[in-house]
């Protein structure tokens, strides 16, 4: 088996370890992830089908995987499209599941176990035909558990070429780590704790808690989600060190751009891509085409804006004109959309780290834009389909989600000053059940607003 370079992996039951070399110096990092939950209850479920985890360059899908494959499996049977190519000719023939487990056991020189072995094709969005076998493992030999994971999937893969395993297989989408994830590698197991606590009993944390918590949030900006990132951070404990890390994924996006895209629109892409990055900077982050480029329109971009989406590089929030269920039936064409991963923002915008560690006002333009960056990928993250929504007078309400049949509105607020009139207009005319603010105050409930520090955007 080949498994991803510069990296060792290793796990003690509860939790996952991640140990990371530098020079000759070992470091063991606990980098447990969430998707292990998901994918316990995958394996145990009596309905599982071919699992397809998606998601953006470098979130951490190998890793997540080979680990649960070692503390779940009695073996894992590893395929990577991207490092071994020559795998792509064992799938030119036939697809029949019983012909390519024998072939596959012979490649990676171990045996195949239904129920036993863990079967996982990496990158597979290289080998369109690995990913139509899937159809046939579901049906012919359900038992042969498969996990294939994909960068590229949305964009790589040639449908109308080759048959996309429709209703034969399971996708679930992983994101890099979320504030969560961070506080656990950070070691801080007992401050996510006692965040969880008083966000379910609206309890206001500690002052000095809640200073400790908010500074984490500011690292998190800085540092964002991305496993390798936030490892190297541990380390160091210097945020600058990972900039040129941050910058490397940045250029391997870029790369992507290039390699998985038409010679006509892979200029457009590039120009759309920068493009949002600055208009998360105005007070208005509503996207708008025109300021791509003069004379930019959408029938020209559209398509550009759809590949960043597909590929996991940014999430699109369209805004609803009216607030009822199902809200999808009232989504408009204008729209937001945001960055995968809060640290490679701030690396694309060039943001000096200090300015957020320590909350300067010279970049209180970009903060907002930021903010909302960071409660939206959090939404997202868990499951919870944002929109937005404007009134003819102005009023905007940052993100409205649907979550236990209400629908909910979310207001997002980069300080402790949480007045908002955009907020009092909705509740006034739409009533909800109650409001959440986000924002760097405190825990509370007042006036059917449930305050939420930014820290704890992932309890939402």
């Amino acid at each position: 088996m080949i498994y991803a370079l510069n990296f060792l992996y290793f796990n003690v039951n509860f939790p996952y370890f991640f140990m990371y070399f530098c020079g000759e110096n070992l470091y063991i990092i606990n980098m447990y992830r969430k998707i292990q939950d998901f994918l316990l209850k995958w394996k145990l479920s009596r309905h599982r089908k071919p699992l397809i985890l998606q998601g953006a360059r470098q979130v951490g899908k190998t890793y997540s995987v080979l680990e649960f494959g070692k503390a779940n499996y009695e073996n894992v049977a590893y395929f990577n499209f991207e490092t071994e190519p020559d795998l792509i000719n064992a799938f030119d023939g036939s697809l029949e599941p019983s012909f390519l487990l024998g072939l596959l056991s012979r490649l990676s020189h171990q045996t195949i176990v239904p129920q036993k072995t863990l079967v996982f094709f990496d990158e597979i969005q290289i080998c369109e035909r690995a990913l139509t076998s899937l159809k046939y493992f579901c049906e012919k030999m359900p038992d042969v558990h498969i996990i294939a994971a994909g960068s590229l999937l949305g964009v790589a893969v040639n449908r109308k070429k080759f048959s996309f395993p429709v209703g034969k297989v399971e996708i679930k989408t992983m994101y890099s780590m979320d504030m969560e994830e961070f506080l656990l590698a950070c070691g801080e197991q007992d401050l996510a704790k006692t965040i969880k606590k008083s966000f379910e009993n609206n309890i206001a944390m500690h002052p000095l808690l809640h200073k400790t918590a908010m500074e984490y949030y500011r690292k998190y900006l800085v540092v964002g989600g991305m496993p390798e990132c936030v490892a190297q951070y541990i380390e160091t404990k210097n945020p600058v060190l990972i900039r040129h890390l941050q910058n490397s994924i940045l250029t391997a996006y870029l790369n992507d751009m290039s390699k998985y895209n038409t010679e006509n629109e892979i200029k457009k892409t590039r120009l759309a891509y920068n493009s949002i990055t600055v208009q998360l900077s105005k007070s208005n982050t509503r996207f708008q085409y025109k300021l791509i480029k003069t004379g930019a329109r959408a029938k020209e971009f559209e398509n550009a804006i759809e590949w960043l989406s597909l590929s996991g590089i940014v999430s699109v929030v369209f805004k609803v004109n009216n607030i009822m269920k199902p809200l999808e039936n009232y989504k408009d064409e204008a729209f937001k959309v945001y960055v995968s991963d809060l640290g490679l923002l701030c690396a694309k915008k060039n943001i000096v780290p200090e300015d957020i560690l320590f909350a300067t006002h010279e970049i209180d333009d970009f903060k907002g834009g930021l903010v909302e960056n960071f409660a939206e990928f959090h939404l997202k993250a868990n499951d919870l389909e944002a929109y937005y929504w404007e009134s003819d007078r102005e009023a905007e309400i940052d993100f409205v989600i649907q979550k236990n049949r209400h629908i909910i509105p979310v207001e997002v607020k980069s300080s402790d000053n949480t007045k908002s009139k955009s907020l009092s207009v909705y509740m006034q005319k739409f009533k909800p059940k109650y409001a959440i603010k986000l924002s760097a105050k405190n825990f509370g409930f007042e006036s059917n607003i449930k305050t939420v520090p930014l820290y704890a955007a992932f309890c939402l």
